[in-house]
């Protein structure tokens, strides 16, 4: 069976996934492809894909969001502290904290992902590891992405 893919510009295509899930109960997730190297070593560009739901809990320390930039940028990233009227996001690669996402600006949670081809779940090994363990090295991340990326590069060798 052969499946037909179409690439739409990323505003489109958020934009419609924002209208589904606010609109329609019946959509419980939606795949979107990872763009972008901000939320690597957990998802890789073009790679990974995850799973988007609308939010239907309250947002926690190290759930994945995907947010709207007040310049209207979409972005997908890891909550780095939950605040009384707004939320701190980091990227999994990055160290520079956003603070600010109010929560009109979300639009899903992300409820499980395909990484190297195997869905994981909340609960998981890697999910909990990144979560729980990965948001709270935000200093040392840049250090520790370069022995990643050394060990790695020795694997493939």
């Amino acid at each position: 069976m052969r499946t037909n893919r179409t690439t739409l510009p990323p505003e489109v295509l958020l934009e419609e996934y924002r209208k589904i899930l606010a609109e329609d109960p019946r959509v419980q997730a939606l795949p979107l492809v990872v763009s972008g190297s901000s939320m690597s070593p957990f998802l890789i560009h073009g790679r990974d894909t995850v799973w988007l739901s609308r939010l239907q809990r309250s947002v926690r320390r190290g759930d994945i969001l995907l947010y709207q930039r007040a310049n209207g940028a979409y972005v997908l990233h890891r909550v780095w502290k939950v605040c009384p009227d707004s939320y701190t996001m980091v990227g999994d690669a990055q160290q520079e904290l956003e603070p600010g996402i109010r929560d009109h600006q979300i639009i899903a949670v992300v409820t499980a992902v395909e990484r190297k081809g195997r869905k994981l779940t909340p609960g998981s090994f890697w999910w909990a590891f990144f979560e729980k363990i990965w948001i709270r090295v935000v200093p040392l991340r840049q250090p520790l992405h370069r022995l990643y990326s050394i060990a790695h590069r020795d694997r493939r060798n």
